[in-house]
């Protein structure tokens, strides 16, 4: 670690104790960064401000919301009418995880692109998904607590989706459940696990951020750093890439806070939750329908096996599939600049997810049962079948020499 040195006494006597100001010399400032990032590598650090402004304004939302079903609703109301600012804070928390989902699709896709899962960023890959697991469970939870007829129909569907495990499914349902009905328990349940999983994936980024610092960032080109030619100090030249990054997401993101706040809502969650009416279409937030098509498009009983089952274990699998994905992927080439091929197959991997989000999102007819299913079968296709034959069969172009060496050749 690089000695700190600084004229004042305090912070000075203050580091030999506790070196919090060398920790950050070291990891924010001299940290070597391959020269050669470009913005998609800002994608990260926007994730964690968007954590940061949800962790902010679930706590001030928390102050004025009441975790019962009778109130629930209502308290919704009074914050966005009756407390000061209320409704910025709301709308700030209710797109901002619209956005965190944004942020992280697209930094997931980089890594793809760019074989950032590869050897040796098995560990941090895993961490990453294990990161998305736990946002996906707490944007779930946080989608219930208004207590609207989605909120509440919501609920409904995906816990009754664990029923479909033999032996003990219906024993999971009743503990979600915490009795024989979507109630008063479950919404306490999910209260109170949607506000600790966010402090639970701070902690999930610390250790992502840590395995980073330990292996160091990959790059576009996918070649490791060689020396000092190929790298450059973190603070400034990355931190004022990232803060001109925010910059424009805050236009993006505040776009839809003011002039379409309900962009990403559905208008059902308005109504307060009725377990006597059924809505016309149970849909998800939009950033599991692809998940969500992947669920339906098991349609037929497979000799004893339901066809519910089938969609909920393909489900999960098709989340699970990707901590594998550093040994499906046989190329021993990173970056996708260098493989021709796995290139045109990315972007048709990429087309069939928006495709299945499409198809998540109607409802379950002809013929989008049908291309869900064929997008489904293309999903799994994509990394058990095309991914390790690519790697075997496909020559890449050849890799430069170093990274400096290719910046040099750009410039010139």
């Amino acid at each position: 670690m690089s000695g700190f040195q600084t004229n004042n006494k305090v912070i000075s006597w203050l580091d030999e104790r506790l070196p919090i100001f060398s920790m950050m010399q070291h990891s924010a400032i001299e940290y070597p960064t391959p020269r050669n990032l470009n913005y998609w590598w800002n994608f990260g650090s926007l994730a964690a401000f968007v954590l940061v402004v949800m962790l902010l304004t679930g706590i001030f939302l928390v102050m004025n919301y009441s975790s019962h079903t009778s109130l629930a609703f209502d308290s919704v109301e009074r914050i966005m009418r009756d407390v000061n600012y209320g409704w910025l804070i709301r709308y700030l928390h209710m797109n901002g995880a619209s956005m965190f989902f944004i942020l992280v699709y697209i930094h997931m896709f980089r890594n793809l692109y760019y074989g950032s899962y590869k050897a040796p960023r098995e560990v941090l890959w895993w961490v990453g998904i294990i990161i998305y697991l736990a946002m996906m469970a707490t944007g779930f939870l946080g989608y219930v607590l208004p207590w609207g007829q989605m909120s509440f129909w919501g609920a409904t569907v995906i816990t009754n989706l664990f029923s479909a495990f033999p032996v003990v499914g219906q024993s999971i349902v009743t503990l979600l459940w915490g009795g024989f009905s979507v109630d008063n328990p479950t919404l306490n349940r999910f209260f109170s696990l949607h506000y600790l999983l966010p402090f639970v994936i701070v902690g999930l980024v610390v250790v992502h951020v840590w395995a980073l610092h330990t292996v160091r960032s990959n790059n576009p080109l996918g070649v490791e750093m060689k020396g000092e030619a190929d790298s450059i100090p973190f603070h400034p030249y990355y931190t004022i890439k990232d803060l001109f990054g925010i910059g424009l997401f805050l236009m993006f993101f505040l776009a839809f806070v003011f002039w379409a706040p309900n962009f990403f809502g559905e208008p059902d969650n308005y109504i307060p939750a009725n377990p006597m009416v059924t809505p016309p279409h149970i849909v998800p937030e939009w950033y599991y329908l692809p998940f969500y098509a992947i669920l339906r498009s098991f349609t037929m009983d497979l000799w004893i096996i339901p066809a519910k089952l089938q969609g909920v274990v393909a489900m999960f699998a098709a989340i699970l599939i990707l901590f594998f994905l550093p040994w499906l992927d046989t190329s021993k080439v990173r970056s996708a600049k260098f493989r021709p091929i796995y290139r045109q197959f990315f972007w048709l991997f990429l087309v069939d997810c928006l495709v299945l989000g499409y198809v998540g999102g109607k409802p379950a007819e002809e013929p989008l049962v049908t291309i869900g299913q064929l997008g489904t079968a293309y999903y799994f296709a994509h990394f058990l079948i095309i991914m390790p034959l690519l790697g075997k069969l496909e020559k890449p172009k050849p890799l430069p020499a170093s990274i400096s060496a290719a910046v040099l050749k750009e410039k010139a």
